[in-house]
């Protein structure tokens, strides 16, 4: 069956739109307040649709958000465990896919190692197809999460200074950040270890690679990243394995609160998580007021579910 590109597959931000991101942000916004943050059955479009978490990797914000986001919405959901089900005797990804697609299932949201895996099968199936994190390529549903925060706060994004600090060469979050927030004009500093940078003529047209004081320095928003040692080809520069290398990334990479300081004064800080406290960023300010990591938590199911809405 050739699908084509369905229009309500979530596999990059790259192709989506700036009114469909607009779009899902204004429901996640909708979301996201108290009065509607419950379940409900209003916005079934189809009798008892069928969700399937496929989380080929380790996961407990996204998962979880989804599952919880799932039910708010009165959907049914079914968590897929790879070491239990037949990958693990051998069957492939796709074919796997293709029983559950006949089987039923409405909407797939997959988290894998592969990075173009869902872009190569979800126009052969007619399953509605989430990207819910694909290698170091892109985690959309995290970066329209992270955009519908800084919205909130400011009330725009276009015009922002946004500061994306560490591992940005092997995060999908900082990737589908960029590209987001280049849609709605926002100025993108990116800086960190150079080994863990991405080329200057990859980035898009509003960003570019700068020093951590720069990058910090008046800054709106300071979004700091954890170091995916579990991608990188080989052994980082520099040791995670000892208290003191640990010491020496936070010192020359992380957010303390010397650094913050040269921050705008109503800067905000986030991060995707999981984090490291004294490594990437203070323990303090992982608590401080102006942290919005954990309204990030709660915007995830906010705009999951939005997304899920979509998806029918």
């Amino acid at each position: 069956m050739d699908t084509a590109m369905k229009t309500k597959d979530l596999i990059t931000l790259k192709d989506t739109s700036l009114d469909e991101i607009n779009e899902i942000l204004d429901r996640g916004d909708y979301w996201s307040q108290d009065a509607n943050f419950r379940i409900t059955n209003s916005s079934k479009v189809i009798d008892n649709p069928l969700v399937c978490n496929l989380f080929f990797e380790n996961s407990t914000r996204t998962r979880f958000s989804f599952e919880v986001a799932a039910k708010k919405l009165g959907y049914h959901l079914i968590n897929f465990e790879p070491s239990s089900s037949s990958t693990a005797k051998g069957e492939t990804t796709y074919d796997t896919l293709r029983t559950l697609e006949a089987m039923g299932v409405n909407i797939a949201i997959v988290r894998t190692k592969e990075e173009d895996l869902l872009s190569e099968f979800a126009p052969k199936l007619s399953t509605t197809f989430i990207n819910a994190g694909a290698g170091a390529n892109e985690h959309p549903t995290q970066g329209l999460l992270d955009m519908l925060t800084i919205r909130q706060h400011f009330g725009q994004i276009e015009g922002l200074k946004v500061a994306i600090i560490g591992d940005v060469k092997y995060s999908r979050v900082a990737n589908s950040n960029i590209v987001g927030l280049n849609k709605f004009g926002a100025e993108v500093l990116i800086a960190g270890p150079e080994t863990l940078l991405p080329e200057p003529d990859q980035l898009e047209k509003n960003s570019k690679i700068v020093s951590i004081d720069e990058a910090v320095n008046g800054a709106d928003v300071v979004m700091m990243l954890r170091v995916q040692r579990e991608r990188h080809p080989r052994r980082a520069d520099f040791s995670w394995d000892t208290e003191e290398g640990r010491n020496a990334y936070f010192q020359e990479y992380g957010l303390t609160k010397e650094r913050f300081s040269k921050a705008s004064p109503h800067a905000i800080i986030m991060h995707p998580a999981p984090f490291n406290r004294g490594v990437e960023i203070d323990g303090d300010l992982v608590e401080d007021e102006r942290s919005h990591i954990f309204k990030q938590v709660k915007n995830g199911v906010a705009i999951r579910m939005a997304i899920l809405e979509r998806a029918l």
